[in-house]
């Protein structure tokens, strides 16, 4: 939906150019016989959110415009994004500078950029943030090649099951040919054991990655992990979720060294998966290891705030080879959305959207459970996501199916990544789901598992 700007000051303005004392008068000109007589009698005035529902809803019963449902998650959500996110973000002064390379950058753009920083660092109690990542993977790296190079010659990385599969890939992609030791650590639970965290901690460990919440959506236990951590000398890097920092602690709060996150849910479309925001914030003893670009603010000759880009000694216009930063690009227009959304969803909305994620996710979960007889993966809390187990990898692929049949995207199969989840499917359920929506995927999965065991008794 388009986003109208204009505040009443401004139309009092546009009235008087013209010489027209209201906005009624606009339309003297049409004969009073052929006007509507009377109030229209229209529904209760919506919410943004539910008004655009609403006419995705109907635009869908038109031929040809069908619209899939999502529940689809492990990474990339479909979250609600207000119109003035759009209508700012796209405002040719962002628009067309997208990604500047060069170091001279104009001075909106340099405040548009640490304005965002400073809401994410607010976001992740944090003391510094740099102006984006690529993505929440690549700044995960970026964050492990930090605690890596402040840990003078420790190489060892401790990093959990749990965490993202891509991320620990990417990972492993960074460090390939580095001189680095990446330990990954089972968790048949669903959640990391602090204590096994622990026993595996050594002299020679130069940080410990844990994602809250986790892969499989479940809460870790991340103050136990920080403690151990810093009682062995290790750093933690914390790769979160921002709405998530809606209900739970913030990273820094807890301790957290250095923060990675997914910018996607602030304000940016999944859009076939990608351009995304890499989140990447951290304590100040180790800002100047940090890539990427470090807007900051100061004061010119004659007194006046301004902005420039700062610690510009790690960069290869400077240093080239040398470089500490070898990021030499960034997600400018996507940090500006982020930046957007935060600003105008406040301390407040984001916890407001947060709590409707929990409990629409928790409600999801009891329906699915109680009406198809899919089983929890895992126990304990879980935030927006959550792991369901089928009776046989085939079950699942007929669900997958069959929920894409009914207009659903049932979640995502956990067997590519995890071979002993062959028969889970991960579900992911947004602000944006319904009720209505929920409860009729949960019929779906049902007749799903009734025509699959029907199906199974034939064969044998």
């Amino acid at each position: 939906m388009a986003y109208l700007p204009q505040s009443d000051d401004d139309i009092r303005q546009m009235l008087e150019v013209i010489g027209v004392s209201s906005v009624d008068g606009l339309f003297d000109h049409i004969p009073q016989e052929i006007r509507l007589r009377g109030p229209l009698k229209l529904p209760a005035a919506l919410s943004e959110a539910a008004l655009q529902q609403h006419m995705e809803a109907l635009a869908a019963c038109n031929s040809g415009t069908d619209r899939t449902i999502s529940f689809l998650g492990a990474g990339c959500y479909d979250h609600f994004i207000p119109a003035v996110v759009d209508f700012i973000a796209s405002r040719s002064e962002f628009y067309t500078s997208y990604t500047p390379y060069q170091p001279e950058v104009s001075q909106g753009n340099l405040q548009a950029l640490f304005e965002y920083q400073t809401l994410i660092t607010q976001l992740f109690g944090m003391d510094a943030a740099n102006a984006g990542m690529y993505d929440g993977a690549t700044a995960a790296a970026e964050a492990v090649l930090m605690a890596i190079a402040a840990q003078n010659g420790k190489r060892k990385v401790l990093v959990p099951e749990s965490l993202h599969p891509e991320y620990r890939q990417v990972l492993r992609t960074y460090t390939a040919n580095v001189d680095v030791s990446i330990t990954v650590l089972p968790t048949p639970g669903g959640r990391v054991d602090a204590a096994a965290i622990a026993k595996q901690l050594d002299s020679k460990t130069a940080c410990v990655v844990i994602q809250q919440p986790n892969f499989f959506g479940c809460v870790e236990p991340i103050h136990d992990v920080i403690q151990a951590a810093h009682a062995a000398g290790a750093l933690v890097v914390a790769v979160v979720d921002p709405i998530s920092m809606g209900l739970l602690k913030r990273p820094g709060d807890l301790g957290a060294d250095l923060v990675a996150a997914e910018g996607q849910p602030l304000g940016i479309p999944q859009q076939w998966g990608g351009p995304f925001l890499g989140i990447l914030a951290c304590r100040e003893q180790v800002l100047r290891r940090m890539p990427g670009r470090l807007a900051g603010q100061t004061t010119d000759r004659q007194g006046r705030r301004c902005w420039v880009l700062t610690l510009q000694t790690r960069e290869q216009h400077i240093r080239r080879e040398k470089a500490t930063s070898n990021i030499c690009t960034n997600q400018h227009l996507m940090a500006i959305r982020a930046a957007v959304y935060l600003a105008l969803l406040g301390p407040h909305g984001l916890r407001k959207a947060a709590i409707l994620c929990l409990n629409k996710a928790h409600y999801a979960a009891r329906v699915f459970t109680r009406d198809s007889g899919l089983l929890p993966a895992f126990e304990g809390p879980f935030f927006k996501e959550f792991v369901l187990k089928a009776e046989s990898p085939a079950e699942v692929a007929r669900i997958q199916e069959r929920a894409f049949e009914a207009g659903f995207f049932a979640g995502v199969p956990l067997g590519t990544w995890y071979p002993d989840l062959q028969d889970a499917i991960l579900f992911a359920v947004t602000e944006r789901r319904t009720r209505e929506e929920i409860d009729a995927l949960s019929q779906c999965l049902a007749c799903a598992r009734r025509s699959s065991t029907a199906a199974e008794r034939l064969v044998r």
